[in-house]
């Protein structure tokens, strides 16, 4: 087992690696776990991207599908549908390159969106009817601009 410092305490590791890099400390620098550092934070990002794409997703289709549920549930799914919309706007506002990533996310996102949709639609009680799962589409039915659109509800 290793014993360097990253192993040891991350919060020091990270904190010494700062004031390596603001005192041009270049040479004492532990690049290996800098490097994974980075690299898990690029993931990071991304995987934030698509959690909360997937949410979205999962409640533009529950919109789209389950119409004639009671106002109550809807309230809920609109709320969701706001904050989480909310959320990836704020991610792609904090980092544009995500853009880059955002049609390849949205297809990532939305299979673990439709299955969730489809769990939850499940849940349903009070004699609201349960869709058939053929009522999701298998192919993401909404486009970028409408998924970003503020005004935009699956409707």
């Amino acid at each position: 087992m290793s014993n360097t410092l990253y192993d040891r305490d991350w919060q020091l590791w990270i904190q010494q690696t700062i004031q390596q890099l603001q005192n041009h400390e270049f040479e004492s620098l532990d690049i290996e776990h800098l490097v994974e550092e980075l690299v898990d934070l690029g993931k990071s990002e991304r995987n934030t991207l698509k959690s909360n794409l997937t949410i979205l997703l999962a409640h533009l289709l529950k919109l789209m599908v389950q119409h004639n549920v009671p106002n109550s549930m809807k309230r809920s799914w609109y709320s969701s549908v706001l904050e989480h919309r909310q959320r990836v706007l704020n991610n792609l506002a904090d980092t544009p390159s995500l853009k880059n990533f955002l049609v390849e996310a949205v297809e990532k996102a939305y299979p673990d969106g439709r299955k969730l949709a489809i769990k939850e639609g499940k849940l349903v009680k009070d004699g609201v009817r349960v869709p058939e799962e053929s009522k999701y589409p298998i192919t993401c039915p909404f486009s970028i601009e409408q998924i970003l659109n503020e005004d935009f509800y699956g409707l």
